[in-house]
């Protein structure tokens, strides 16, 4: 049992940290963690020899965004403190399923029976490529999933995330329900796989930064200018 809530631990910190790290309120996601393990701010600062007034302002965002460091020493915090209780929190999420979670993330996954070219599929969703000088263009994909980016971004843990690539990470991922790109590449950059591309629907201007990411990681990146998700749905029902 002790090595389960270990195990159990180490997975759910992770999950933690990457929301944190992701959050564009890193603030409200600690104070969000720190009420879901029912821990006072007094408790946690106890822990980590520090003043109460400390966690206050990093939960209340009158602090800098906590850096790395000072995340992970927050959220061991609130799991070695779960775990001298009984770590009934911590057992409570490796207990829940997510598949609904991820579902609701997911618009729509196939696997392709053969290879599509990379050029190809982005011409099939009338996209435009963003990434310059992009090598392996010429690669093929296995299949794609069409993801709500909102929903994914916002509900899902890093594992969840990863799990959306279904059975093949050489695929396209195409994100819906986005305001400038920049958060799905990020999610992608941290979890540290590479899709065979992207594919951002229903934005004008691509945030430079999802570019940067998208060069730096190797990732062919596009915009589909298509209108509707429906219109995405249609053209690839060729595929299969």
């Amino acid at each position: 049992m002790v090595d389960e809530i270990h195990l159990a631990k180490e997975k759910l910190a992770k999950d933690i940290i990457g929301e944190i790290v992701l959050s564009d309120n890193p603030d409200k996601i600690l104070k969000k963690w720190r009420s879901i393990f029912n821990f006072s701010q007094k408790k946690i600062a106890n822990y980590l020899e520090i003043t109460s007034s400390v966690i206050s302002d990093y939960e209340s965002g009158r602090r800098k965004s906590p850096g790395t460091n000072v995340v992970k020493k927050y959220v061991n915090a609130l799991l070695n403190l779960d775990v001298k209780r009984g770590g009934h929190v911590i057992k409570s999420f490796t207990q829940t399923t997510q598949s609904n979670i991820i579902s609701r993330a997911i618009i729509d996954l196939k696997e392709f029976s053969s290879g599509i070219n990379i050029n190809e599929f982005f011409g099939h969703l009338n996209c435009n490529i963003l990434t310059k000088n992009m090598g392996g263009m010429d690669r093929e994909i296995y299949g794609y999933t069409m993801i709500d980016s909102v929903k994914a971004i916002s509900e899902l843990s890093f594992p969840q995330l990863i799990n959306l690539y279904g059975a093949t990470t050489q695929r396209a991922l195409i994100f819906t329900n986005i305001s400038t790109g920049r958060t799905p590449m990020v999610a992608i950059k941290l979890t540290n796989l590479q899709p065979g591309l992207v594919v951002l629907h229903g934005i004008d201007k691509v945030d430079e930064v999802a570019v940067n990411i998208a060069e730096a990681e190797n990732i062919p990146l596009g915009v589909c200018r298509l209108e509707k998700t429906s219109d995405i749905l249609e053209r690839l029902k060729g595929y299969g």
